[in-house]
């Protein structure tokens, strides 16, 4: 199957991500602007059923801060100089791309190569994650992949490690090495790997998500859940933020909620859960995002500031987490260290 996306879907597929960011991912806006811009459109966006399993593919995603990205800004072909890389590698042209972090920016990001390789609809988390490690092709232990990423000055460093950390270790050394941000390439994997490792259709649904979103963002609040297939977990104005004292990453963002309930959203660098009066109502991998009440602009976790009305949703996380035994340990709050945290 073949979908075709127009420039005028632009909008909408960003909104989408934007939710799927839980809160992290990075703004799609830089993504935004540079596809806006760009001559390719209308793209086609494949299945992977549609494809001969033997195809190779590749995934992009920028890296490292995101704020560092808004600073400075990346180059008109910034995966260019990692794809000749990996190509040199593996000694062959990797004709497709998939996405690797389907929340936040780079959900986007494999659009930009639509002028030169096949856009495939499979993603390799479904959210916005931290790690490399946590990238689906790693957790069902997919063998012989190779990551390149960006060391600055134009270097290139290239890693085939047996051990997913080993790569999450060596790219973000290389990354801090770079300056804070840059880019990664992962390839040494086929479209038959993505139909059993990876997320299928997830640009349609963050495009459904983002079209939904966009429609109903002027409703109240409940509607708008529904009308996300989404629940209301939370919802008031943000009395405090503290660091956690033994993890100075984690913050706890207390909302005065309706009837004094009191909400504490639990964010590392995304939303990883939300308690009310002391009860866990949403956890990770369930996507759990924030949005201004008043203005529905969807927020990261840094705009959760002081004295603003928020609502609080929880979307379903992908179906891929839960399929297969091992799966979800890589996304619960307890891969964060905070396992008390943990719904069933």
């Amino acid at each position: 199957m073949v979908s075709r996306l127009g420039q005028d879907d632009l909008t909408a597929l960003a909104r989408g991500y934007a939710l799927l960011g839980s809160g992290g991912g990075g703004p799609t806006t830089m993504l935004e602007l540079m596809l806006a811009g760009s001559a390719t459109w209308p793209i086609d966006v494949v299945d992977p059923s549609a494809l001969d399993t033997a195809t190779p593919c590749l995934g992009v995603a920028f890296v490292g801060s995101t704020m560092l990205l808004s600073e400075r800004m990346p180059g008109i072909d910034p995966f260019g100089p990692l794809i000749a890389a990996v190509e040199r590698w593996l000694g062959h042209e990797v004709p497709a791309v998939c996405s690797l972090e389907g929340g936040g920016m780079n959900g986007l990001a494999p659009l930009t190569l639509a002028g030169t390789h096949i856009v495939v609809d499979a993603d390799c988390t479904g959210r916005a994650v931290p790690g490399l490690d946590q990238m689906s092709l790693f957790v069902d232990r997919v063998p012989g992949i190779v990551v390149a990423c960006d060391t600055g000055a134009g270097g290139v460093a290239l890693v085939e490690a047996a051990r997913a950390i080993d790569v999450e270790r060596v790219v973000r050394a290389a990354i801090i090495q770079a300056g804070g941000a840059g880019c990664a390439v992962f390839a040494g994997f086929t479209v038959g790997d993505l139909r059993e490792h990876a997320i299928s259709g997830h640009l349609a649904h963050a495009l459904d998500l983002g079209r939904a979103f966009v429609a109903a963002s002027g409703r109240p609040l409940a509607e708008l859940a529904d009308a996300l297939g989404a629940q209301l977990v939370a919802e008031g104005r943000i009395l405090s933020v503290s660091a956690l004292a033994d993890d100075p990453h984690v913050s706890a963002v207390e909302i005065a909620g309706a009837g004094g309930t009191v909400h504490r959203v639990i964010t590392r660098s995304e939303t990883l859960a939300v308690v009310s009066d002391g009860q866990v109502v949403a956890a990770a991998p369930t996507v759990i995002v924030a949005i201004d009440a008043i203005s529905r602009e969807v927020l990261e976790v840094t705009e959760l500031s002081l004295a603003r009305n928020v609502a609080v949703f929880a979307i379903p996380a992908p179906a891929w987490w839960i399929a297969a035994p091992g799966r979800v340990e890589h996304v619960r709050p307890s891969a964060y260290g905070l396992a008390e945290l943990d719904v069933a």
